[in-house]
């Protein structure tokens, strides 16, 4: 890849979009289009640890999932608990931390188990952080933060953006820089709402089982091409 760690996100957020379409296409199930999502999750957490991208948050299941057919749902928490069973040994060699952005209590058991025992296992790890957005909702995240705020008796003269990003599942780790979303749709889907304010946005027809390791390469070259000027004059980073 021609650009350098230095122009590499901090932080990277994927939409992973278009397991169904790539299903149908190929006269498949919907299961298959996730079976093959979740190869495709394992190649690119591979690939952001050996680049060295310290944060990675990738869009699992949203609150508004709860309305696909059942058997679907259910067969994605399937899928997610297999992952977590095969992949946690490999997380803690490559010393790579798990946080769940989401509201886990309303998960099924054997995915709140899952996940609660590949988050304490994971703890200590420090070399990466990925995050999975399961049940998760912007606009909920941020009514949560704001609850939060009110129940601390928070006065208003005492509300500030760093006081509510700490209410935020994202508090201490930075902002997304990146934002990819794949299967060509452009939207953010209540996907980081407040944290997504300045991110760089990357939107690609590519469906997300096949976005391998060139297609993440070549979303990375065009991040690293752009001039993030946060409201300044582009004399003024220069």
């Amino acid at each position: 890849m021609s650009a350098s760690l230095s122009m590499l996100p901090t932080h990277l957020a994927i939409i992973m979009d278009g397991n169904g379409r790539w299903a149908q296409a190929r006269g498949l199930s919907r299961s298959e289009g996730h079976k093959a999502g979740v190869h495709a999750v394992k190649s690119i957490v591979t690939e952001c640890r050996k680049l060295g991208i310290p944060h990675l948050t990738l869009y699992t299941f949203s609150q508004e999932n709860w309305g696909r057919p059942r058997e679907e749902v259910a067969l994605l928490f399937q899928l997610l608990v297999s992952f977590l069973g095969q992949e946690l040994p490999s997380m803690l060699e490559n010393d790579i931390r798990l946080r769940v952005f989401g509201e886990i209590s309303e998960l099924p058991l054997a995915a709140r188990s899952a996940l609660n025992h590949a988050l304490k296992k994971t703890e200590h790890c420090a070399s990466m952080t990925v995050n999975l957005a399961l049940n998760y909702s912007g606009r909920a995240e941020i009514l949560r933060a704001v609850r939060a705020l009110l129940a601390k008796g928070l006065s208003p003269n005492d509300l500030t953006e760093e006081a509510f990003a700490a209410e935020l599942y994202t508090a201490g780790q930075p902002d997304p820089d990146l934002i990819i979303r794949t299967s060509g749709e452009c939207r953010l889907s209540n996907y980081l709402l407040y944290q997504s304010a300045y991110s760089e946005l990357y939107f690609t027809s590519v469906l997300w089982p096949d976005f391998g390791v060139p297609e993440l390469h070549e979303a990375l070259r065009a991040y690293a091409g752009r001039n993030r000027r946060f409201g300044l004059t582009q004399e003024q980073t220069q």
